[in-house]
């Protein structure tokens, strides 16, 4: 019998977390659910700890890889190895909550080729809570192909999360996948390179986010100030002003955005010089985001944790993101303990 789900997982190194993630999955599955781990040639322990549930779970699938290709393709791998109707694209270090796998078989109709799932985001060791749900609703919401704006603007920013996507197998199979290897969002990709599916929010958080764990996060710089709005711009079944609404089209040229990765320790002179030397500005803009990268670590962490303290106690993520800098000082430690980290 085919199984109506497949949750979908691409891993590479991560034997310290996934056992957990698969715990929080394998004790929810039901006869017409499966697991599919691809595993791009890890060098860890993944394979021994991901092959005990494999052999002790005909449900859990396990496929390694003799290279990596990247995250793109191995996701991509993935929903092929599958045999699901839908394909649940999850991570390998974060959790599902409870009563998560009947939540989404619940919303599995036939009809809907799209089910966004909505996440808690929570610190590295699940012990803080930094968001309660990336997607702020009061209840459930259906989208029509005819509301791509709509789609992209409620949901956008929570899709930047590869694990909210559930997707119908098929659909995904009928989509140009090839030119998103390498985007780090394919899955962002095959919803809005054309038409939009037909999908559905579940407005109640199913997994738990692992913030600061990605694989990626040394390279946030690269990621968010030109990969993501890169792929964003990129996409001609939404508006401009959609668009507008979850990124710009040249972050990097907002100098807040620059302090705030000096902040972090993201953004310094290799930065400047990889990404912004040759970029087109004027005079004064090239002048301070060159300063910006110039200035002392620990003076730009101890600023913007004291406006965090005094003004935006709310920006619990980037507060966060201080505390745990290498470079963070005593202000972004005793702000974050305020907060409650």
């Amino acid at each position: 019998m085919q199984p109506r789900l497949s949750i979908c997982i691409a891993t590479l190194n991560r034997g310290a977390f996934i056992g957990e993630t698969l715990d929080s999955i394998v004790r929810q599955l039901r006869d017409n659910t499966e697991v599919v781990i691809v595993d791009g040639a890890s060098k860890d322990n993944t394979a021994e700890i991901v092959g005990r549930y494999a052999r002790s779970d005909p449900r859990v699938r396990y496929v390694r890889l003799p290279v990596n290709s990247g995250v793109d393709q191995d996701y991509d791998k993935a929903v092929d190895h599958a045999r699901g109707e839908y394909c649940w694209l999850m991570t390998d270090d974060d959790l599902l909550k409870p009563g998560a796998v009947d939540r989404v078989l619940g919303a599995l109709d036939g009809r809907a080729e799209l089910v966004v799932v909505n996440t808690e985001v929570r610190t590295v060791d699940f012990r803080g809570a930094l968001r309660d749900a990336l997607i702020a609703k009061t209840q459930d919401v259906e989208y029509s192909p005819a509301d791509a704006d709509r789609l992209f603007i409620d949901t956008a920013h929570a899709l930047s999360f590869i694990g909210c996507v559930v997707v119908l197998r098929r659909f995904w199979l009928s989509r140009d996948r090839v030119p998103y290897y390498g985007s780090l969002f394919i899955h962002v990709g095959v919803i809005f390179q054309g038409p939009t599916p037909r999908a559905r929010l579940i407005r109640e958080p199913l997994i738990s986010i692992r913030y600061g764990n990605a694989m990626w996060t040394p390279r946030g710089f690269e990621i968010w100030m030109f990969k993501w709005p890169s792929l964003v711009w990129s996409f001609g079944s939404v508006s401009s002003s959609a668009k507008s609404c979850i990124c710009a089209r040249e972050p990097w040229r907002q100098l807040r955005k620059l302090w705030l990765y000096r902040s972090i320790g993201g953004y310094g002179r290799g930065e400047y010089q990889r990404y912004l030397a040759g970029a087109p500005m004027t005079w004064f803009m090239r002048l301070l985001s060159r300063g910006i990268a110039n200035i002392p670590m620990i003076f730009a962490n101890m600023v913007s944790s004291l406006y965090c303290g005094l003004f935006a106690r709310h920006a619990r993520m980037n507060i966060y993101d201080l505390s745990r800098s290498a470079h963070a000082s005593f202000i972004a430690r005793v702000v974050a303990r305020s907060v409650g980290y």
